[in-house]
């Protein structure tokens, strides 16, 4: 059965890879968009590092850093943090995909890893699916999202399919029930790492679509990579 169901229909992180925590970041918003404050706008993916704020604001010990740990039942930090900026004169989209890479601080070919990319001067690799199985992605709603501000879409469960074959992947969508993600400025989205998701262009607004993504992860990786991380 194929079905497209609009949130806050109630989804939850083990079941369906993916829920929404209402307002979870509210109060932590007027930090956010001070650290963005001098990122220049209208990005399709800018990658952030070396942002000690920002790892100030989403590490352990915060809020949003508690929560995952909660629901992860496990220590875990921050890996990995992106900004989409979709605008009126910046709008794109994303077809049904898994997220499988992670940034790394520099290329150590290790077996296993690979393979490699560079995007935006930072490394990027394929690891092992297991370690995108123990990450946890969450999206930050700077903005609201409705339905026609371009809403993640998610495939519910295919979180538990492993890696899809890229060829696979619309198939296995289309046999699969779907969800959109709808969100109000301050909500935060949890997902599981390995979820098919994908993403229309907006209806063009010029207020903008902005969500700060946020990988975390509880693993180490095998000397001498080091986790790109975002402090």
């Amino acid at each position: 059965m194929n079905t497209t169901q609009p949130c806050p229909v109630p989804l939850d992180l083990d079941r369906d890879g993916a829920c929404r925590v209402v307002g979870l970041a509210t109060a932590i918003l007027p930090a956010l968009l001070a650290e963005f404050a001098d990122y220049p706008v209208g990005q399709a993916g800018l990658r952030l590092s070396d942002a000690p704020g920002l790892e100030t604001l989403l590490g352990a010990g915060s809020c949003v850093g508690g929560e995952v740990e909660a629901r992860a039942g496990r220590p875990m930090q921050p890996v990995r943090a992106v900004l989409f900026d979709k605008r009126a004169d910046r709008n794109w989209a994303l077809g049904w995909h898994q997220d499988r890479t992670i940034a790394v601080r520099a290329r150590h070919d290790v077996p296993g890893y690979g393979p490699w990319s560079v995007k935006q001067g930072i490394c990027h690799v394929e690891p092992p699916f297991a370690l995108i199985e123990a990450m946890m992605t969450l999206r930050i709603h700077l903005d609201p999202v409705d339905r026609g501000n371009a809403p993640l879409r998610i495939a519910c469960g295919s979180h538990r399919w492993g890696r899809v074959p890229v060829a696979d992947v619309e198939a296995r969508v289309a046999e699969s029930d779907q969800a959109i993600c709808l969100a109000d400025t301050g909500d935060v989205w949890f997902y599981r790492t390995p979820i098919l998701h994908a993403s229309d262009p907006s209806d063009g607004r010029a207020t903008g679509r902005r969500v700060l993504q946020v990988d975390y992860c509880g693993q180490g990786l095998p000397a001498p990579l080091e986790w790109l991380g975002i402090g």
